[in-house]
């Protein structure tokens, strides 16, 4: 089965415990074997005026096909309370599927790799913590060596 990278994130309080109850949902019922990196703590994207964010990696494995695993961590994220607001703003919780091991998918409602991911340390750190060695399949490049060439500097910092 392919290893499968996910990005988790809340900014919007208990933000810890929701990081924690969506691994508990995906290593229970979306991902086999599933792993998550440490918290990190770092300042939002997009939209600027408001909490920062904390973020986690969860790499695992599944049969499921990208769509499938799409629209399960669509369900994760209702269950843990998601909210739909403007592009850019709070999120009680969001999944996003980083890579897929040997796959691209370029479809009108999902892209994988995550088109964005290769410009984002708030990705690439947490993701460096449980896939480093896994290869992004557009570059050929491993999470780790992604992580060298980020061009982001923004703060990263771990909280545990």
């Amino acid at each position: 089965m392919p290893r499968v990278l996910l990005s988790i994130g809340s900014n919007i309080e208990p933000r810890r415990r929701r990081l924690h109850d969506a691994f508990a949902i995906i290593s229970t019922s979306v991902l086999e074997n599933a792993t998550m990196s440490s918290l990190y703590i770092t300042a939002p994207v997009g939209y600027v005026d408001q909490p920062d964010f904390y973020n986690a990696a969860i790499v695992g494995t599944s049969a499921a096909s990208a769509e499938d695993l799409h629209h399960q961590l669509k369900s994760v994220e209702s269950t843990i309370g998601r909210l739909h607001r403007e592009r850019w703003r709070e999120r009680e919780i969001d999944v996003d599927i980083i890579i897929i091991e040997g796959l691209v998918v370029n479809t009108d409602t999902l892209t994988i790799p995550h088109p964005r991911m290769r410009e984002r340390r708030f990705v690439l750190q947490p993701s460096a913590d449980v896939a480093a060695d896994l290869v992004d399949p557009v570059t050929g490049r491993t999470v780790a060596e992604l992580l060298d060439v980020c061009p982001d500097t923004s703060s990263v910092l771990r909280l545990d």
